[in-house]
């Protein structure tokens, strides 16, 4: 039985990828601040899963308190992955320069340090290719005048990840970045004003807040072994907001997302090699009502050099011509070739720039658009479960993304 620790668990996210695991037969070593909380979701993994609670484990820590985080350590208890997914935002509404050190401090100890310490401290328990997922925030992208050091500390957090998985490449690391989440930090935070829902959505290509379920498909996957390509990379799941520049608002989704466990009619385009066709078997090609249908275009890997975004722009083409809403394309491009030319450097940005404008466009539609950077030595049947989640109904609020694969 594989075995995961979730900080942040008693709520919002933590809460629903520890429900979500544990209904996929991981075992969950729960971690929070909140002892109540804490009783109350064990007794709901109990109920909903029907096994006794000695399965799981819970852990009442302060994560901001360096020496409480060193409790977490157990030579018995091996550990498949630990999800860093506690973190807290500054409602306080005053600038920076009117904070004092101690406001900036609280979110420097549970955002940034306590990551580290819970990793350094676990380190001995994790068993080989083990998976480090921190959870990060749109906010690592962007300020966010009035939230303190939130939008710091978060992206202090992403650096961190990226060193990490440079220091340990044993190790398979990355960070979400959720986008806005209907979780009770952003209910409070519409509550008392600071947020307003219209404007938020008005950012957003897809038209729509994700729910904490989205988040936890996305940090099950990562915390899987499939996961292994995308060590040192950061996975944006926010609707397209993190790729949008216009300045026109979206209006509120005409198209609600399709359950995640929905049928996916898989189709393979741009004429893909045997291995692929091999690690990748069409299932449910015909659509049908309630299934997602994913497209997967393989045409830029056979691209002429200066062609790449043109070659982008015909699949983007043919794509929306065959599909409607509750679809996706995902294209394969090519990893930089270190030996290419200075001159073909602007046709490969401008492809990965076109495919964060196709989503923005087609967001609206509730039609996604994402590629995934691929090195030459991936092996298909390696990067196969990575594309079928990107592509698939479990990653509806992930587009505009053009996501590394790396070798193992």
């Amino acid at each position: 039985m594989p075995t995961i620790l979730i900080t942040g668990a008693a709520s919002g996210i933590g809460r629903a990828s520890a429900m979500l695991f544990a209904s996929r037969g991981w075992r969950c070593v729960l971690v929070d601040c909140n002892a109540t909380a804490l009783a109350q979701l064990m007794q709901t993994l109990t109920a909903a899963t029907g096994v006794a609670g000695g399965k799981h484990l819970v852990r009442t820590v302060d994560l901001t308190q360096a020496t409480q985080i060193q409790t977490l350590a157990d030579a018995s208890l091996a550990l498949d992955a630990i999800i860093n997914n506690a973190g807290m935002s500054d409602t306080s509404g005053l600038s920076l320069v009117d904070q004092d050190a101690a406001q900036l401090d609280r979110l420097v100890a549970l955002n940034l340090r306590a990551p580290a310490l819970v990793v350094q401290a676990l380190l001995p328990q994790l068993v080989p290719g083990a998976r480090v997922v921190n959870v990060a925030s749109g906010a690592a992208l962007r300020a966010i005048p009035l939230r303190g050091a939130y939008s710091a500390t978060k992206a202090g957090l992403l650096a961190q990840t990226q060193a990490l998985a440079a220091a340990r490449p044993d190790l398979a690391v990355s960070v979400l970045c959720p986008g806005f989440v209907r979780t009770e930090l952003v209910a409070e935070l519409i509550d008392i004003g600071r947020l307003q829902p219209a404007d938020v959505v008005a950012k957003i290509p897809l038209g729509r807040m994700a729910d904490p379920q989205e988040m936890a498909e996305a940090l099950f996957f990562l915390a899987s072994e499939a996961a292994g390509p995308l060590s040192g990379e950061r996975f944006s799941l926010d609707g397209g907001s993190s790729v949008f520049g216009g300045s026109t608002p979206f209006k509120s989704a005409e198209f609600l997302p399709l359950p995640s466990d929905s049928p996916v009619a898989y189709r393979l385009a741009g004429n893909p090699a045997t291995p692929w066709t091999a690690a990748l078997p069409v299932e449910g090609a015909t659509s049908a009502p309630g299934q997602y249908t994913a497209t997967i275009d393989f045409s830029c890997l056979h691209a002429h050099s200066g062609q790449m975004l043109h070659t982008v722009h015909e699949a983007a083409r043919c794509y929306a011509g065959q599909n409607a809403a509750h679809s996706s394309l995902t294209v394969l491009l090519p990893a930089h070739d270190p030996a290419a030319s200075w001159q073909q450097a602007g046709d490969m940005a401008a492809a990965r720039m076109l495919i964060a404008t196709l989503a923005c466009e087609l967001g609206p539609r509730a039609m996604r658009v994402n590629a995934i950077e691929m090195d030459p030595a991936v092996c298909p049947s390696a990067l196969a479960p990575l594309l079928r989640f990107v592509a698939g109904a479990r990653a509806q609020f992930l587009t505009g993304q053009t996501i590394r694969a790396h070798a193992a």
